[in-house]
C-alpha cells in the first residue's frame, strides 16, 4: 500500500484519460512545447498536435520574464491575465497543460505553466504525463493546422502562498534551511557546475538536494513522471510526511517539477516555489552561497598559512 495518496487530485493525467475526454467542452488543452529538449515550436505544433489543443510557446509567449538582471521571474498578474485570456481560458475551464514529452527539462516547462495557473487561482489544472510524444506513442489521433483562438478577459484570484519571495528565503536560510529544496542536479548543488544566469556557484546555505530528473523516466521516446519511483525517492529522503517546503533551482524552472511532484502528485501540504531561485539569490553578490568543496579548501588554507 502506498504511504501517501499519489495523484489524488488528477494533477497528473494519462493520454488515455485525455482521449476519453476530447469532446468535453469544459476542458481546454494548452500545448507548451518549445526548443527546450528539442521539443519543437509553433510550426511543429501546426504540423501535428492533439486534436482540439491550442498552442502557447513556453519560452516565447511570456510565461516568464527577465527583470532587474534576474532571469525567469513570474510576470505581473496583469500580464499573465492577458496571456491566459488570449488563450480563451476562463476560471471555469479545466486546463490540461501538454509538454512535448521530449525530456526532463521539457517536463519542467509544463510544470511551471501549471504552477503559474495555480498561482493565478485556476482551480482545475492537469499535466499530461508523457506529453505529445506519449500521445503519439499510444497511437492516438493527431490533427494539423492552426486552431482558432477565442480570447476572453481573464480575472485572476492569486494565491500568494504558492510563491516564495526573497525576504522569506532569507528568513528560512537563517532559521530552518532544511525546508529549502534544491531541484538541480548534484553538480549544481555542490558548485561543480554553474549556470549562466547565476552569478555564483553553490546552493542556498543548509538546503537539501532532490534532483528534478530523479523520478522522470523515458519510455518509447516520451518522458513520464514515474509515480512509484517518486514514492521511493520521497521515502529515501524522509520526505513522505514533509510539509512547508520551498523548491528552487537556477531560474525557477526545474523547481517547478519538484513543486508539482511534491504538491500535486504526492499531496504534500504547503509547498511553494521560489521563482527567483539562485539567479536572484546570487545577484549582486550580497548573499552567501554554500559551496562545500570550495569551503573545505578555504578551511584548509587557514591552517596551512
Amino acid at each position: 500500500m502506498s504511504v501517501f495518496a499519489l495523484n489524488a487530485q488528477a494533477g497528473l493525467v494519462s493520454s488515455q484519460w485525455l482521449k476519453d475526454r476530447l469532446d468535453d467542452e469544459s476542458i481546454i488543452m494548452i500545448d507548451v512545447r518549445s526548443s527546450i529538449d528539442e521539443g519543437g515550436d509553433r510550426a511543429s505544433f501546426e504540423a501535428a498536435h492533439i486534436p482540439g489543443s491550442l498552442y502557447s510557446s513556453y519560452t516565447d509567449d511570456g510565461w516568464r520574464e527577465n527583470r532587474g538582471g534576474v532571469t525567469g521571474l513570474k510576470p505581473s498578474v496583469s500580464a499573465l491575465e492577458r496571456l491566459v485570456g488570449s488563450l480563451g481560458i476562463t476560471p471555469e475551464h479545466h486546463v490540461v497543460v501538454i509538454p512535448a514529452g521530449s525530456g526532463p527539462t521539457d517536463f519542467g516547462s509544463a510544470a511551471r505553466v501549471y504552477w503559474t495557473l495555480k498561482y493565478l487561482g485556476q482551480e482545475q489544472v492537469s499535466l499530461l504525463n508523457g506529453g505529445f510524444n506519449g500521445w503519439q506513442a499510444a497511437g492516438f489521433p493527431v490533427a494539423s493546422g492552426s486552431p482558432e483562438y477565442h480570447p476572453v478577459r481573464y480575472v485572476a484570484n492569486p494565491r500568494p502562498e504558492l510563491l516564495a519571495e526573497l525576504p522569506e528565503i532569507e528568513s528560512r536560510v537563517a532559521s530552518r534551511p532544511q525546508s529549502l529544496v534544491d531541484a538541480r542536479p548534484e553538480a549544481f548543488f555542490t558548485g561543480q557546475t554553474q549556470a549562466g544566469p547565476v552569478a555564483a556557484p553553490g546552493t542556498l546555505p543548509g538546503a537539501i538536494n532532490f534532483e528534478h530528473q530523479s523520478f522522470l523516466v523515458e519510455r518509447d521516446g516520451a518522458w513520464f513522471l514515474d509515480e512509484s519511483l517518486l514514492e521511493r525517492q520521497l521515502v529515501a529522503n524522509s520526505l513522505t510526511d514533509a510539509s512547508d517546503l520551498v523548491t528552487f533551482c537556477n531560474t525557477g524552472h526545474w523547481a517547478a517539477t519538484d513543486w508539482f511532484a511534491f504538491s500535486e502528485v504526492a499531496g504534500l501540504e504547503n509547498i511553494s516555489l521560489y521563482d527567483g531561485s539562485m539567479a536572484e539569490w546570487a545577484h549582486g553578490g550580497e548573499r552567501v552561497t554554500q559551496v562545500p568543496t570550495r569551503g573545505i579548501s578555504r578551511f584548509l588554507e587557514r591552517f596551512q598559512n
